[in-house]
């Protein structure tokens, strides 16, 4: 019977507190950046996991490097040089915001502009020695890019010295429009001049590698060498397929792809890059610097 029926109490029981104190998640939460998905492979794996080359433990893909990591990584301890790090650029098209931001850039990244440019021994090897860092406006070559480099190789001329050029760009630089284009040309030549002079030149592509860069001495080289995985192209895939009308297969502009088609002549791992540079300057000629030379 209802009458009979014995209500249940509602005890509500929380866990003690000292007075003052915050209530707490009883969640922890997860940081953002604790997993990272290979773009080369789309394989996931513990950031911990990174090697210390930034590679990918599974297919060697390797994330990208500022230029100081890269001049650590193969240049000789304490033999580079930096050089025209007084080359300064302008605003030829009056682009707003845009030289503040070149200047916001230098001041967070420690660079002079996109590239960084100088000499240093591979193993006892001097070499012409550039780097552009894709941390600086994606590595877009601009009027300073353009002469920092051209003035690499006309000191290599000069001084006899071989080029190892790293590149790693998006591009020409849109903000100094026509101004950014005639760097393609005006790098092109000092490259001729210097191979006129019977000198070698190493072009090493990293990801990613695309545009003006790709158009003009980024494929100069004597010799042209990638990274695992690294994107290498002009165009995008997308502006591609639609001209040609037709899908591209998926690892259409990566470094494998190149070297399957004649593009690309190495695939060179990190950990195995300053051994296999040294090698083939040795097999062109380079030998190494006598100590007080």
């Amino acid at each position: 019977m209802a009458f009979f029926k014995k209500k249940r109490p509602y005890i509500r029981i929380t866990p003690p507190r000292v007075l003052g104190e915050e209530k707490k998640d009883v969640v922890p939460s997860i940081p953002d950046d604790l997993f990272l998905k290979c773009p080369g492979c789309q394989k996931v794996f513990q950031k911990e996991s990174l090697t210390e080359l930034k590679e990918c433990p599974y297919c060697h893909y390797g994330y990208r490097l500022t230029a100081f990591e890269r001049i650590k990584l193969i240049c000789d301890e304490g033999s580079f040089k930096e050089l025209f790090t007084e080359v300064s650029g302008k605003n030829p098209l009056e682009f707003p915001g845009y030289e503040e931001k070149v200047k916001r850039l230098e001041k967070s990244t420690g660079l002079h502009e996109a590239v960084v440019t100088g000499y240093c021994t591979i193993e006892r090897k001097k070499v012409a020695f550039g780097v552009m860092d894709s941390n600086f406006l994606m590595g877009s070559m601009g009027q300073v890019v353009g002469e920092k480099i051209t003035r690499l190789f006309e000191l290599a001329t000069k001084e006899k010295l071989p080029v190892v050029l790293y590149c790693a760009s998006g591009g020409a630089r849109m903000q100094e429009g026509i101004f950014s284009l005639m760097q393609m040309a005006k790098v092109s030549q000092s490259v001729k001049r210097h191979s006129n002079a019977g000198l070698f030149y190493l072009s090493f592509l990293t990801d990613p590698t695309t545009g003006g860069v790709t158009a003009s001495f980024a494929m100069e080289g004597d010799l042209i060498v990638a990274e695992p995985k690294a994107l290498i192209g002009f165009a995008g895939r997308r502006v591609i397929e639609k001209t040609l009308g037709e899908k591209l297969p998926a690892n259409f502009q990566q470094a494998e792809f190149l070297l399957e088609h004649g593009f690309v002549d190495q695939i060179i791992s990190r950990k195995e890059q300053k051994s296999r540079l040294s090698l083939l300057l040795s097999l062109h000629g380079v030998r190494e610097e006598i100590h007080g030379e």
